[in-house]
């Protein structure tokens, strides 16, 4: 695993409960990825292969769209690693949720 990002996913919604629903359905299509991903309350880790993160960044925004968002803004984070691993999501914070 050569790479981790964290995506904060911000539609443009009428009120906060449209906005959940949204977000949800992006955190729903992380989930269907298969790939390990952990949800935060302002952003959602996930880790695997750049180039596939890469493609999935970008499909969380089209995802948001098509639920129904005018516009949708993201903050991004990327560690990337690629000639080795990165620090995994268990290793950094497992210790604080036991």
């Amino acid at each position: 695993m050569n790479a981790s990002v964290a995506i904060q996913t911000l539609p443009e919604a009428a009120n906060d409960e449209e906005l959940i629903r949204i977000v949800d359905e992006v955190i729903d299509y992380i989930k269907s990825t298969g790939l390990n991903y952990y949800v935060g309350s302002f952003e959602t880790a996930i880790e695997g292969d750049y180039d596939e993160l890469m493609d999935i960044v970008k499909e969380c925004q089209h995802i948001a769209v098509r639920a129904g968002a005018p516009s949708v803004a993201a903050y991004i984070k990327v560690s990337y690693k690629p000639e080795g691993d990165v620090l995994t999501i268990d290793k950094k914070v497992t210790k604080h949720h036991q």
